[in-house]
């Protein structure tokens, strides 16, 4: 609070300091997207205004004298389908420097208007797909600058009650999403992220990184694979290319600082280091818990001729979990003391590392480009954990140690002759697992050791092609896109015909601004590392020999767009998917789908691919992007997600929420102030109840220090319906060589709170021993827990850039 005052007090008198007028630019570049060449003469408008300029005979532009702020700009030439950017921002501490790629328009020969379709689309993907740019993903309320939490905002996106950013997209799980980094696949975008899974509390991604984010909750073009739910494809910026600058970031939980620069005449670089306190924070709360996290990102960006451009990216992160022991010393409320014991008992001491490293040349040829890409992803993941947390051998109840690597290639090319579109490509990764479990825990029924080591190698590799052209005046638009993933693990994944995955696509304009879209598809996905990797305590590989394969999922979309101005957009779609293949975990009989919003490692255990599923539902998304003042979106999603039981029966998922509401508005004032406000409300998610007389049996509880769930009643409760509001508070300050950003975001603001599932515990005595149920010698008494979750979390943040 001490500082937060003292924040507080600077901005006050920060406020009432008399600012120099500064100005900013914008310059670039506009190009043919297809060969890289120069698009001379090009028109560049601010729009809403008379200020705009022409390009040179190199295709560069440079709009000067601008106040700071954000602009839309609208690009157009003789030939080009007018491209239309959404929110540039200027600042006078740093050029804006952006590159314009216009697609040549077959059918348009004569001059074109400067009225340019709003929200740009793509042939392979029209509907389904979203773009978010830096600029809306740092002002989102309750986001806190972290990009997995921001895209809750659009239809079709869920979340959970817990601490934590997992992507629930249209009732899948969150083991079904896949991340890019300027087309180099990243494996991981969480801190603390769970192992066969992709959630964590906290993004590794810098927003000062990133351009733009391309997000597909479905229609997923050919060059996209082994996704299920969903891809995010993030665009990272060029460093800046006439001199050295950077920013500090000073938020509620972090540090982190960021230069970029020129290295040479032909080459830039960005590079960034966080580190948290967050630890200091929990203690202060007495939280039981003590998460510390440190992550790095560069991008060296080489521009070897013409033709030929040289990009190297990097992202890591090392994090470490903590018990807080001395959490309940000071304590006298008996309800946070019962729940910090509880919490300490429960959850592993927990180290984790990674990185990916990669590489992409761009080469540009005359009607074609192609990309070769090579890359490295690496988890490392630990976790111990003693009961009562007394370090000893025969108190040991779990230590896990497991290493994920791949190595990447990838071959693409794209080509454009006439009105066709034609992209094709391939791909092989090489895969190393390790795995050392000992873990003591329940199975049916009764107590067991689990005891391997496994080392896994093998490889995975794809085709893919995908063929595109407008057709009626470029009304209307198809897309057929072919691709096959398959794998030398076993003999049941090494066919490519038992992959082939299709796609199709169709979008017909009504007119200027209504559309008509569609798409079906067939997409596979290999599963999780733990999942392939297990061995049973003879160390035999038992998924292996279980015929474990391949996930399949069968999507069908359909919707239509309305967009009234070049700034607004109405949306409505339709999806259904069917899953087959899933992974089934044998030993609880439910479905890996169920599985992967919490904290440790999922699929580490015997498993068939028998598990089938099914998720529907219905998306309104209504959308003003920033024109003026004034900025909003409104999504509602109807969403139902089930998977078979073991007798066969269609039950809700744990991602069956039913009704997603979202509202996001918000409004830019005068001398740089901006308000936003975020309601979010989320269904009621099932869960299983506790099997009460397993969990109390002394043998059971002292290896599990938990509840343990009742299978045979999978997902029979529900939690109540969550919502809360969020609001944020910007003010920029512009001097004369560097610039200021302070914020104050609200996360829950009218502080809603929700019972979710109560924790299972037993009742101890004043040593803090369990105490014998005395109606039954072999068992502890037990009792519950309330669980709420939600409360108002207030943080400030303050943005150096120099």
């Amino acid at each position: 609070m001490k500082l937060i005052k003292l924040i507080l007090l600077s901005l006050f008198i920060l406020s009432n300091l008399n600012v120099w007028s500064q100005s900013g630019h914008i310059k670039g570049r506009v190009f043919n997207s297809i060969n890289n060449e120069p698009v001379p003469f090009a028109n560049i408008a601010i729009a809403n205004s008379n200020k705009g300029t022409t390009a040179d005979i190199n295709g560069t532009f440079l709009l000067e004298n601008l106040a700071p702020g954000s602009y839309n700009l609208i690009c157009s030439s003789v030939g080009f389908e007018t491209y239309f950017l959404y929110e540039v921002t200027v600042n006078p501490s740093k050029p804006s420097n952006i590159n314009i790629p216009l697609q040549k328009n077959i059918q348009q020969l004569e001059e074109v208007k400067i009225s340019a379709p709003p929200f740009n689309r793509t042939q392979e993907s029209p509907l389904s797909m979203r773009s978010i740019n830096s600029t809306e993903i740092y002002r989102s309320p309750g986001g806190n600058r972290d990009i997995s939490k921001v895209i809750q905002i659009l239809p079709g996106v869920a979340s959970t009650l817990a601490f934590r950013n997992d992507i629930i997209v249209r009732g899948g799980s969150p083991n079904e999403n896949r991340f890019y980094l300027d087309g180099i696949e990243v494996s991981n975008i969480n801190h603390f992220a769970t192992q066969g899974a992709s959630g964590g509390p906290v993004g590794m991604i810098n927003l000062n990184f990133i351009q733009n984010l391309d997000f597909y909750a479905g229609a997923f073009p050919a060059n996209k694979g082994n996704a299920l739910s969903s891809v995010l494809d993030f665009k990272q910026r060029n460093g800046n290319d006439e001199r050295l600058s950077g920013n500090i970031m000073v938020g509620s939980s972090d540090l982190g600082i960021s230069l970029e620069g020129p290295i040479g005449k032909k080459s830039t670089f960005i590079f960034s280091v966080r580190r948290s306190y967050l630890q200091l924070l929990f203690k202060a709360l007495k939280l039981p818990f003590l998460p510390t996290y440190n992550d790095m990102q560069f991008k060296h960006n080489i521009k070897l001729d013409a033709k030929n451009t040289l990009t190297l990216i990097g992202l890591g992160a090392i994090d470490d979990f903590k018990l807080n022991a001395s959490v309940n010393e000071g304590l006298s409320d008996t309800k946070k003391i019962e729940r910090n014991t509880y919490i300490l008992g429960n959850l592993p001491v927990n180290s984790q590392w990674n990185y990916t490293l990669g590489a992409k040349w761009l080469h540009f040829s005359k009607n074609s480009y192609q990309s070769f890409i090579v890359s490295r992803n690496h988890l490392n993941n630990e976790a111990i954990k003693y009961k009562d947390n007394i370090k000893q051998a025969n108190l040991l109840l779990l230590n896990y140690k497991s290493q994920e690597i791949e190595n990447k290639f990838k071959f693409e090319s794209t080509k454009r002759k006439g009105a066709w579109k034609w992209n094709l490509g391939a791909s092989s990764d090489f895969v190393k697992y390790t795995n050392s479990t000992f873990r003591k825990k329940e199975q049916n029924g009764e107590a067991v050791t689990i005891n391997f080591n496994s080392e896994l190698t093998f490889g995975k590799y794809a085709v893919f092609t995908q063929l595109s052209r407008k057709f009626i005046d470029d009304r209307l638009s198809l897309s057929l896109g072919l691709r096959s993933d398959f794998s030398d693990y076993s003999k049941e994944m090494i066919n490519p015909l038992d992959q082939l995955s299709p796609r199709f696509s169709a979008s017909y304009s009504l007119n200027d601004k209504l559309n008509i879209n569609f798409n079906t598809g067939r997409y596979f996905q290999l599963p999780a590392y733990t999942v392939m990797g297990y061995r049973d305590s003879n160390n035999t590989p038992i998924n292996k020999e279980n015929k474990i394969t391949f996930i399949q999922s069968n999507h069908w979309v359909a919707g239509v767009d309305y967009n009234p101005t070049q700034y607004s957009k109405i949306s409505l779609e339709g999806f259904y998917k069917k899953y087959k293949n899933y992974p089934f975990l044998l030993t609880d009989s439910i479905s890996l789908a169920n599985l992967g919003g919490d904290y440790g490692v999922i699929g580490n255990e015997a498993a068939k691919s028998i598990s089938e599923g099914r998720s529907y539902g219905l998306e309104i998304l209504m959308q003003q992007k920033l024109s003026n003042t004034i900025y909003g979106i409104l999504s509602y999603t109807w969403v139902r997600s089930e998977f078979k039981d073991k007798n066969g029966l269609y039950v809700p998922s744990s991602w069956d929420n039913k009704h997603i509401l979202n509202i996001t508005a918000g409004k830019k004032f005068n001398n740089n102030w901006e308000f936003g406000m975020k309601f979010r409300l989320l269904g009621p998610a099932p869960y299983t109840p506790y099997n009460v007389e397993l969990s109390a049996r002394k043998e059971i509880w002292d290896i599990t220090q938990s509840g343990q769930f009742d299978w045979d009643r999978l997902n029979k409760k529900r939690n109540p319906t969550a919502h809360s509001l969020d609001i944020r508070l910007d003010k920029k300050w512009f001097f004369k060589n560097w610039s200021l950003n302070a914020y104050l975001d609200i996360q829950n603001i009218y502080n809603f709170q929700v019972e979710t599932q109560p924790y299972l515990s037993v009742e101890r005595d004043a040593s803090g021993n369990p105490i014998e149920d005395p109606n039954n010698p072999l068992a502890y008494k037990t009792y519950q827990i309330e669980n709420e979750s939600g409360s108002t979390l207030p943080s400030i943040g303050l943005m150096i850039e120099f």
